[in-house]
């Protein structure tokens, strides 16, 4: 049997990370992908699907850390069946994807929601040599 789902959409809502008993990252959220096609009378037509995804552990830790509303990514995982039973008794369930490996499709100058990059401390200037200071232009009325 094989059971993989490849999806690309949009996320619908934030990360909602949570911890298990064992210090394991858990994070829900939800994604949007279309479909879209022309119908026999030529109409473009549209079907918006929204998938609720399940990540565990560093997968969990880094789409919280990375990921707003809106992100757009690529998602490898597998279908799920959730089963629980509502308050008032009744039997529910829903589909899902259990997230195996994601990718962040946003470049990144789009991507307002990832930290910026860790800058190199600049060089040492070495024992021999004199720091060296950027030439100011300063006019004297400034002073």
């Amino acid at each position: 049997m094989y059971n993989k789902c490849i999806l690309v959409g949009n996320l619908t809502r934030d990360c909602d990370i949570r911890y298990s008993q064992g210090g394991s990252a858990i994070t829900k959220v939800g994604i949007a992908t279309s479909h879209k096609w022309k119908s026999q009378t030529g109409e473009q037509k549209e079907e918006v699907m929204f998938i609720d995804l399940t990540a565990f552990g560093r997968q969990a830790e880094i789409m919280n850390q990375y990921l707003r509303k809106g992100s757009k990514i690529l998602i490898e995982g597998r279908l799920v069946l959730e089963q629980w039973t509502a308050k008032d008794g009744t039997k529910r369930s829903k589909h899902g994807v259990t997230v195996e490996s994601m990718k962040m499709l946003d470049s990144k100058g789009d991507n307002t929601n990832q930290q910026p990059a860790q800058q190199t401390p600049p060089p040492q200037a070495s024992a021999n040599t004199a720091p060296q200071f950027p030439e100011i232009d300063i006019n004297e009325d400034e002073i």
